[in-house]
């Protein structure tokens, strides 16, 4: 095996001087670290180190971001699983149903039948990739737990009521209509 002192002498990199000071200089300071006991710092190791360190933690960080990229993605999948599995039917669409989304008064049509569920909080809707579906309470509350924004909850039940609330006391009739 060639020395990479050696290398350089053939490829003309550098002269015998330069290698015989190297050489020098070495052992001098392997010299001074016997006398005194305390190891130079070697100011190209530490840089590589930190550069080294620096690089893991990038690779950390970008993994980091591609895994919860990936585990949203999955989420997603599943929700969409869930709505395209569990969605009920409007029935034949005769009453204007309105609810309130993402700031927005919304409305879709549905039977009688499926307002009296909707209202009773057997069904829920679910706004999910630009359309409007009704599913039932339990898959709500599974699709909730993975992403709440989703969910329209239609019905408050009673006992989730505000103290504060100056029109707690005057009930909302389930027919009301808009």
């Amino acid at each position: 095996m060639v020395s990479l002192q050696e290398q350089f002498l053939k490829a003309g990199l550098v002269d015998k001087n330069k290698v015989k000071q190297a050489k020098q200089e070495k052992s001098r300071q392997q010299k001074i670290e016997r006398r005194t006991g305390t190891a130079s710092v070697d100011e190209a190791r530490l840089a590589a180190l930190e550069t080294q360190r620096k690089n893991a933690e990038r690779a950390r960080e970008h993994n980091a971001q591609r895994d919860a990229a990936a585990t949203q993605k999955a989420i997603t999948a599943q929700i969409t699983e869930m709505v395209q599995k569990n969605r009920q039917s409007k029935g034949a669409g005769d009453i204007a149903y309105h609810f309130t989304h993402d700031g927005k008064v919304e409305r879709i049509h549905v039977s009688a039948a499926v307002q009296g569920h909707l209202v009773a909080g057997r069904l829920v809707i679910v706004c999910h990739g630009g359309s409007t579906d009704l599913v039932p309470k339990t898959i709500a509350d599974k699709i909730a737990e993975r992403d709440a924004s989703l969910v329209v909850r239609v019905a408050k039940p009673s006992s989730e009521v505000d103290a504060d609330d100056p029109y707690a006391a005057f009930k909302i009739p389930d027919d009301l209509m808009w």
